[in-house]
């Protein structure tokens, strides 16, 4: 009986942290689509396939899912970026070709659906007082996470320069404000003149010569 109740129990989470991630997906995918007016609850609900109830469970309101399910898929690619940081081999943690490959590998989330996503949030914020009040506590966290997860791409050795919160300040409102003209604009990012602009500035703020 009483495995039988572990399993049960087991069985209920489960099914609980499948429904939430189901949510949170099926919310960043709509306000890419759709943007945050078409992003409604029972658009998501039809979407994730949950019902109204779980859902509401999860989220009892719409401001507070859509933060949320922004701010999940953020917090899986900063790990990932991490991890991947973490377990690269860098002969030269000093040198010019860790900065290069920070200053692509952070232009990178800015091709990524929560920064459309969150995009949408931001603009919608500037007039719904709800999803003001959502986003600020959160993007305040969020904002926290990123700081250390660029200094860990950029390593040690360049995290550590007198330098390095203005290159990463500039960097990241640069590529925002580069990335948001890619929604009227096509081109390639990966050859997006900006990115050899970004690289250089980095290297020469940071005293970096090969």
């Amino acid at each position: 009986m009483a495995s039988t109740a572990a399993q049960l129990r087991r069985s209920q989470t489960s099914r609980r942290a499948d429904s939430h991630a189901l949510i949170l997906d099926a919310a960043v995918d709509l306000l890419v689509e759709r943007g945050y007016g078409g992003t409604t609850t029972v658009a998501i609900q039809e979407r994730s396939g949950v019902t109204r109830g779980r859902l509401l469970h999860h989220f009892p309101s719409r401001d507070a899912l859509v933060v949320a399910a922004v701010h999940h898929l953020a917090d899986q690619r900063i790990a990932e970026m991490e991890r991947w940081f973490e377990h690269t081999a860098d002969r030269n943690p000093g040198g010019g070709a860790r900065v290069d490959r920070a200053v692509g590998q952070l232009w990178n989330t800015f091709r990524q659906p929560y920064f459309w996503a969150a995009m949408e949030l931001w603009n919608a914020a500037r007039t719904d007082d709800g999803v003001r009040r959502e986003l600020a506590a959160s993007e305040r966290r969020l904002g926290r996470a990123i700081e250390h997860v660029v200094a860990t791409m950029f390593g040690p050795v360049h995290s550590s320069h007198p330098a390095f919160d203005d290159v990463r300040d500039v960097l990241f409102t640069s590529m925002r404000g580069v990335a948001l003209t890619y929604s009227f604009v096509e081109r390639d990012p990966a050859t997006d003149p900006h990115l050899a602009l970004w690289r250089s500035l980095a290297r020469r703020l940071l005293g970096v010569d090969a």
